[in-house]
């Protein structure tokens, strides 16, 4: 996959996500995907339980993407999420194998606690 191809792969990511189209958000991932969200210390593995786990997600979402960049495996996207209308400053870290993101981190600019929404889908890190 070229980066023409990652970048418009992106663009259908987090458009869909902004819209609540659950499949076409998680296309993007591998099965065995890794999504880690380190302010509260979840662990999601495998795509399945990161597209359950945010279809659960009880709140109003939004995403404003800023800009994305990257090159090769590794592409960053800079986005406002807005949960019921509170924003939250993002960066989501996407580490592409085969054409596919096998392991996202999403960091946000405040710690959060574990959303209870999705407890049965999450480890907590070390």
């Amino acid at each position: 996959m070229d980066e023409t191809e990652i970048r418009e792969a992106l663009n259908r990511h987090w458009a869909a996500s902004d819209v609540n189209d659950f499949d076409v958000e998680h296309d993007i991932y591998r099965e065995d995907a890794l999504l880690e969200y380190p302010q509260s210390g979840e662990r999601i593995r495998g795509r399945h339980n990161i597209q359950a786990s945010r279809a659960a997600q009880p709140s109003s979402k939004r995403f404003k993407v800023q800009r994305i960049v990257g090159t090769g495996d590794l592409w960053v996207t800079e986005l406002i999420l807005a949960y019921d209308g509170r924003p939250f400053y993002t960066v989501s870290v996407m580490e592409f194998q085969d054409g596919k993101v096998a392991r996202e981190t999403q960091y946000f600019g405040d710690p959060f606690e574990p959303g209870p929404s999705r407890a049965q889908w999450v480890e907590r890190m070390e």
